[in-house]
Formats: structure tokens, C-alpha cells, sequence
């Protein structure tokens, strides 16, 4: 089992900057990928960003020049860093870390989520 706890959601204003911290415990192996994901009401989740246990990252273009992520591999903690925000931005936001063992998926694991508001 993985367990995901995110933090640094909130208000903020528009053009202003907030950065996610996820925090991974229990039995993790590489390779992995760890990403962020948003959610807005009515909608499907969709990806941000996601970083490989090697450091490859992939983002749409919506947020690429804007959103940031990074990782410490030695404390299991994946960062989103949210500059530039923008009213639809507003979402929820979830941590996920999928693992694979010989080319296949074999575990996914997502947080609880946290709220980002960003008023316009």
C-alpha cells in the first residue's frame, strides 16, 4: 500500500504563485511516475505534470512556461510549482504515482486531493 497526503492548496489571485507538495509513503519501487492531475466540476480528470523516477517530465501545454514540477526521490516528495495562475486554473488537485515492474503497470495510487481557487 501508498499513501499520498498533498498540501498547499488555497485562494490565491490571479497571476499570483502556489506550489503542491505530495508526500509518498509506504511500499514504493521504481520505476515510477509521479504526477499531478486536476479535476474541475463536471469535468474529467485531467493530467498537469508528471515526473519520472529518472526526472523525464511530461505537461500539457496549458500550464508548460507556467507549472513546474520536481522531485526528491530520497524523501518520496513530488512538487508542483503554480506560477502565472489563471482563473481556470481552479480545481482540484490530486497526487498519483504509478509503479511498474517489468513494462507493466502494476500499482496506482492517488491522494486525497487539494483545492486550488484562483480568484480573477
Amino acid at each position: 500500500q501508498v499513501q499520498l497526503v498533498e498540501s498547499g492548496g488555497g485562494l490565491v489571485q490571479a497571476g499570483g504563485s502556489l506550489r503542491l507538495s505530495c508526500a509518498a509513503s509506504g511500499s514504493i519501487f521504481s520505476p515510477n511516475t509521479m504526477g499531478w492531475f486536476r479535476q474541475r466540476p463536471g469535468e474529467q480528470r485531467e493530467l498537469v505534470a508528471s515526473i519520472t523516477s529518472g526526472g523525464s517530465t511530461v505537461s500539457p501545454d496549458s500550464v508548460k512556461g507556467r507549472f513546474t514540477i520536481s522531485r526528491d526521490n530520497a524523501k518520496n516528495m513530488v512538487y508542483l510549482q503554480m506560477n502565472s495562475l489563471k482563473a481556470e486554473d481552479t480545481a482540484v488537485y490530486y497526487c498519483n504515482i504509478k509503479m511498474w515492474r517489468f513494462g507493466v503497470l502494476r500499482d496506482d495510487y492517488w491522494g486525497q486531493g487539494t483545492q486550488v481557487t484562483v480568484s480573477s
